[in-house]
């Protein structure tokens, strides 16, 4: 029998989408063929603590057996967290640092890394530039990637250079807020008006997001968004339907069909995504052939701008009365459970969830072999 592939998935995170990570860890664990893949677990606590596991030859039945550091009491595969939590990591045998001395864990060496990390910490391009030192294959988006796809602020201003068709935005540090409240409110009600939505620049799963229609409500939508993360982008209300892509590969993109998200609230926040279970997903979306693979061509677009790798999901705004397209934003680790958005929109494309993982996996390899071709130093060092 071939050597199983030993994949590292890490999950959790010092994130607003902590949760949403677990779940996306346990649908990805009860979806791998354990005949081809062994896993290993890395769970990040909300304070940023990493657990490292032991490896998983099986699923797992429920998000607690990821959790819990209590091997003995709750049957969960997690160790208690130590300094040697990222060992298996910087022990793997396609890294730099193979002369790091591995626990008897780690010691079979990480062949690639799943990064199923949602937000800050992990979406963000910092965990990739872990892995980029550790030179160890990796699920997803490079560190450029990840950092623009998080920062809605430059991730807007590259679609800008790119042409892409956005709505009106403007965006504010809480130091420049602080300093000149009155120019920002200025700018706000001149520029977009009322309603308008508003949102952390750097988190996803639409925590800390509102719509404000009154200047109390605007103010009080910038503290709330204050809270999770220094910067903050106001954008223009579009009233539209709300339509989604899936993009998967490497240097040659594809993009799946595109699909329409039905909110069960006002807008798509985080209880109708998460929590009342309404939300409607229509897959394929509803529309005519041309503006379909109009809005596929431009997934691809935005993925290449932002120099995309692995996956992402792409999100649109058809606006209701003149039907013009807008881009809303780009997601690198998209919600990745058999019932998101993402992998549906690929099942519908003809790429069934065991197949998506695999081809992840080989992207990764990918990726990483072709930037192990470049020469990093120089001939006569």
């Amino acid at each position: 029998m071939d050597k199983k592939i030993r994949v590292g998935l890490v999950y959790g995170g010092k994130s607003g989408e902590h949760n949403v990570s677990l779940q996306t860890a346990l649908a990805v664990i009860q979806a791998f063929d354990h005949s081809k893949y062994e896993i290993i677990p890395f769970y990040i606590t909300k304070q940023g603590e990493w657990h490292t596991g032991k490896a998983l030859n099986g699923p797992v039945d429920h998000v607690e057996a990821l959790i819990s550091p209590n091997a003995e009491t709750s049957g969960s595969p997690m160790n208690a967290s130590s300094g040697m939590a990222l060992m298996p990591l910087f022990a793997s045998g396609g890294g730099a640092n193979t002369a790091v001395a591995a626990t008897e864990e780690s010691r079979g060496a990480m062949d690639v890394v799943f990064p199923l990390l949602h937000g800050t910490y992990g979406e963000d391009g910092t965990l990739q530039g872990l892995l980029e030192m550790a030179n160890i294959p990796y699920v997803g988006a490079g560190v450029l990637a990840s950092a623009v796809g998080m920062d809605k602020v430059m991730m807007k201003k590259i679609f800008a250079q790119e042409g892409l068709p956005q709505c009106i935005f403007r965006h504010f540090t809480r130091n420049q807020w602080e300093k000149d409240q009155a120019f920002f409110l200025m700018e706000i009600e001149v520029a977009i008006g009322y309603p308008c939505f508003i949102k952390p620049a750097n988190l996803g799963s639409s925590v800390g997001v509102s719509k404000a229609s009154t200047r109390e409500e605007l103010l009080e939508a910038v503290d709330l968004a204050f809270k999770y993360d220094r910067k903050v982008i106001v954008e223009e209300y579009i009233q539209a339907r709300e339509i989604e892509v899936s993009v998967l590969g490497n240097q040659e993109p594809q993009a799946s069909v595109p699909g329409e998200v039905v909110s069960s609230n006002e807008f798509y926040d985080y209880k109708a995504k998460y929590i009342d279970g309404k939300s409607a997903m229509i897959i394929p979306a509803e529309l005519p052939a041309d503006q379909a693979q109009q809005i596929r061509e431009l997934a691809i677009r935005a993925f290449q701008a932002i120099d995309g790798s692995g996956l992402a999901r792409v999100d649109f705004f058809i606006e209701r009365s003149s039907g013009k397209l807008y881009i809303n934003e780009i997601n690198t680790m998209p919600g990745f459970t058999p019932f998101s958005m993402y992998p549906l929109l690929w099942k519908e494309s003809g790429k069934p969830y065991e197949q998506l993982l695999d081809e992840l996996v080989m992207l990764a390899f990918q990726r990483h072999a072709d930037k192990n071709s470049i020469q990093y130093t120089l001939d006569d060092e």
